[in-house]
């Protein structure tokens, strides 16, 4: 047995019981696009219960064969299908109509799964997935209650989708009301990020290579820098986007999890519990921002319009369903420093923004320069620091740059990379992260999940920013063109600690 209780279960696969998914909203962009190929891949791969149906519920009238027929066009989209596998597959697929608030809906929905029990022996075990507009998560959890959906013979669990709440109040609000209905051991809030093969593969890099381990720490670190680009504009999305901005929509969830999972302190075990008590301890320790913090530390601004691979793109303003007045940032920069022994003086630099040049998500360890006393005696020679990059999306990987001497005569030194990509070492791409995700859902399995106290904890900190800028409320933000890199107010941040911005 090892004695690294890290290294205790890293191969452990937890094998699903027999269960209903039951995902409400089964019309939507999230069922067609990512939760049904999912699924489907996951019974390609042999890895779903031997007894398994999908519910879809949603208010649109349409029968089971319609919707089978909609979630083989869905799958076909995405991947080839397989003709053999999709017949087999299909005969798990169920279609229920019924609006969220109609409390005769759920009675008939109680109905269906008590049936699809017998028939098809799912032992009453019932995964419940809101893929709903986030208005709807305590309508459908308490109509759930009304109908004892949220009891029964076999297990019960609630996923939600993001965002949990658009503030500090709402979050807590949220969570005190679903918990009403489902165990805090029964609520699965997921962030798709976390199923990224990549983001999982953080701590087995950190904690199962030795040698890296001991430098992760302020001693040898310089900062850090997670960044989330995206050449997108609104797509069709501006009347959502308008509500919730760069903070609500990517910084506040997806990059505090990339956060809390480069700092966290390492997990006792690679226990559910332990390893999110250390990722919210992270959270707990980040200084908070006063409101000269905020001036000088939290950039924000909006995409005008401009050029983007040679094509002219509006600027947000412009965007269908935006308001000409809106103050919906779409572009965050910011900086955070956390107050433990570890990271004392090193600070981590967020930065998100759409309609930059290049689309990609890393988050880069930038060390420490060595002492520079060998290569100054003559003359002085440059020396760039290290930096490890562990690229979230695309071309998942870890590359760590290293100092070489060029060949000739002089001395000369040179960065070159040491690159390891998935795909190639592997053969093929990572799977997609809804399939891990779904699969620990219905295993029971909440590592990759998001606690409560966790959501509450990002929030307190984003919240202080949130009244900040109300009280800025009418004022324009700053602009930056389409395609270009950000504005300049991120690049003074940086300069302003003798930094720079990586380039994606």
């Amino acid at each position: 047995m090892s004695d690294n209780p890290l290294r205790e279960g890293l191969s452990h696969v937890r094998v699903p019981e027999p269960c209903v998914l039951v995902i409400f909203g089964a019309t939507g962009d999230l069922t067609h696009r990512k939760l049904i190929p999912a699924l489907y891949h996951l019974a390609a791969r042999g890895l779903m219960p031997p007894y398994f149906a999908v519910v879809g519920v949603a208010r649109r009238p349409k029968t089971t064969e319609e919707f089978r027929a909609e979630m083989r066009k869905a799958v076909e989209s995405e991947d080839e299908v397989e003709r053999a596998l999709w017949d087999r597959f299909e005969q798990s697929l169920f279609y229920h109509v019924s609006e969220f608030t109609d409390t005769s809906g759920y009675q008939k929905l109680k109905q269906l799964l008590e049936k699809l029990d017998r028939e098809q022996g799912t032992a009453g075990n019932r995964l419940y997935y809101l893929a709903t507009a986030p208005d709807q998560f305590e309508v459908v959890a308490a109509q759930l209650q009304q109908a004892g959906l949220n009891k029964g013979g076999g297990w019960q669990r609630l996923v939600v989708e993001k965002p949990f709440g658009v503030d500090l109040a709402s979050a807590r609000e949220l969570n005190k009301k679903l918990r009403r209905v489902f165990a805090e051991k029964d609520l699965y809030r997921i962030d798709h990020y976390l199923g990224k093969e990549t983001v999982q593969n953080i701590m087995v890099f950190r904690f199962a290579n030795a040698i890296f381990e001991p430098l992760w720490n302020e001693q040898h670190i310089d900062h850090v820098q997670i960044t989330v680009n995206e050449i997108l504009g609104m797509e069709g999305r501006g009347k959502f986007y308008e509500q919730v901005g760069a903070m609500r929509d990517m910084v506040q969830n997806h990059m505090m999890q990339l956060l809390s999972l480069t700092a966290m302190e390492p997990p006792v075990a690679l226990d559910p519990e332990a390893i999110r008590d250390e990722k919210v301890k992270v959270l707990r320790n980040i200084r908070p921002l006063s409101d000269d913090d905020i001036k000088t530390s939290v950039v924000r601004a909006q995409y005008s319009a401009g050029s983007l691979g040679g094509e002219e793109v509006p600027g947000f303003l412009e965007e269908p369903n935006v308001s000409p007045e809106s103050g919906t940032e779409t572009f965050l920069a910011m900086r955070l420093r956390i107050d433990n022994i570890r990271w004392a003086g090193v600070p981590f630099y967020l930065r998100h923004g759409k309609r930059l040049p290049r689309y990609g998500t890393e988050i880069a360890i930038q060390f420490k320069s060595g002492p520079q006393v060998l290569f100054n005696r003559n003359q002085p020679v440059e020396v760039p620091p290290n930096a490890l990059v562990i690229r979230i999306q695309p071309d998942e990987g870890i590359a760590f740059r290293i100092d070489t001497k060029v060949p000739g005569p002089e001395m000369r030194i040179n960065a070159v990379k040491m690159d390891f990509r998935y795909g190639q070492v592997y053969g093929h791409e990572s799977p997609e992260a809804y399939e891990r995700l779904l699969l620990d859902a219905m295993a029971g399995d909440p590592t990759l999940f998001i606690r409560g106290d966790e959501t509450e904890e990002s929030w307190l900190l984003f919240d202080r920013i949130l009244k900040a800028w109300e009280q800025q409320k009418g004022a324009p933000l700053p602009q930056y063109a389409a395609g270009e890199r950000g504005p300049e107010a991120a690049d003074a941040l940086m300069e302003r600690d003798g930094r720079a911005w990586r380039r994606i």
